[in-house]
């Protein structure tokens, strides 16, 4: 008799490679000759980060080299969630930066819908900030997997917990 296998959709990060990301990108501003006198300040939560500088431009270039720290740390860039630029004391420039953590109600439901239009024989079940899919063969939970990294959602998605 065959049990079934499952695993878990979810939507999460590395936090200490976070952190690490963020170590980097705070060194390499200290020492770019473009970005050293610019006293741009990263300050970070588990769930925010706010960028302060003095222009536009040095922001655009804080961001590009925040993103390039990410992908070498192996974080996706779609954790990221960037909110508006607005002024800030002493002619500076802030962004808020949230991150994306958990796959939200309605993506979860647009997963599970995929998943049981295109595979018959698998069971999705959405748990809190997570999917789970069930399956008596591994080979269609695979198949579930494939199809899934090939859309493109906009959250991060990670398959964890193979039973």
């Amino acid at each position: 008799m065959a049990s079934a296998s499952s695993f878990d959709i979810v939507s999460d990060f590395d936090l200490q490679e976070f952190k690490n990301a963020l170590d980097q990108t705070e060194r390499e501003l200290g020492t770019r000759y473009d970005l050293k006198d610019t006293k741009t300040e990263i300050e970070s939560t588990d769930t925010q980060m706010t960028i302060t500088t003095n222009s536009e431009y040095t922001l655009s270039q804080v961001r590009d080299l925040l993103e390039s720290k990410f992908v070498r740390r192996g974080l996706s860039l779609k954790i990221l969630d960037y909110q508006t630029e607005e002024p800030a004391s002493g002619a500076r420039v802030r962004q808020v930066v949230k991150l994306r953590k958990g796959i939200p109600d309605d993506l979860a439901k647009k997963i599970t819908k995929q998943i049981r239009d295109d595979f018959k024989k698998v069971t999705p079940q959405i748990q809190g900030n997570a999917v789970r899919v069930q399956a008596k063969s591994r080979d269609d939970l695979q198949a579930v997997s494939a199809s899934l990294k090939e859309a493109d959602y906009p959250v991060a998605l990670q398959f964890i917990n193979y039973r």
